[in-house]
């Protein structure tokens, strides 16, 4: 598809979209409920639950806005900055340097950042 497709769009439905790009957390309450579930499971304690789905995302090359998400998660399950530093420094080895490189401006948006002027992003 070379193209973009103009559908019909209900009101209900734009709205969703329109609060899920712009960051909506209400609009995203089911999966928040998920995440709830999710942690339970695992055993985890928030904490270690959200470092754990950052080294994932590093390991990923996750999207940007994904980051976005996951930061805040594991800043409010009581990580640190310091604590997202550490999981960079023990998955590079596994991922690689590229990965963890890639991911760090994302990561430093995510903590309301600025990246240098030099960063070639």
């Amino acid at each position: 598809m070379t193209t973009p497709t103009t559908a019909e769009v209900d009101d209900a439905t734009r709205a969703i979209f329109t609060g899920l790009a712009l960051g909506d957390v209400e609009v995203l309450a089911e999966a928040l409920e998920l995440r709830e579930v999710m942690q339970h499971r695992t055993g985890l304690d928030a904490r270690t639950f959200g470092l754990v789905k950052i080294a994932a995302l590093i390991a990923l090359d996750a999207p940007p806005a994904s980051y976005i998400w996951q930061i805040p998660n594991a800043l409010d399950g009581g990580a640190t900055p310091e604590d997202i530093v550490g999981v960079l420094r023990a998955i590079a080895p596994q991922v690689g340097g590229p990965r963890v490189m890639s991911a760090v401006p994302e990561i430093m948006v995510a903590l309301g950042l600025s990246l240098p002027p030099e960063a070639n992003v």
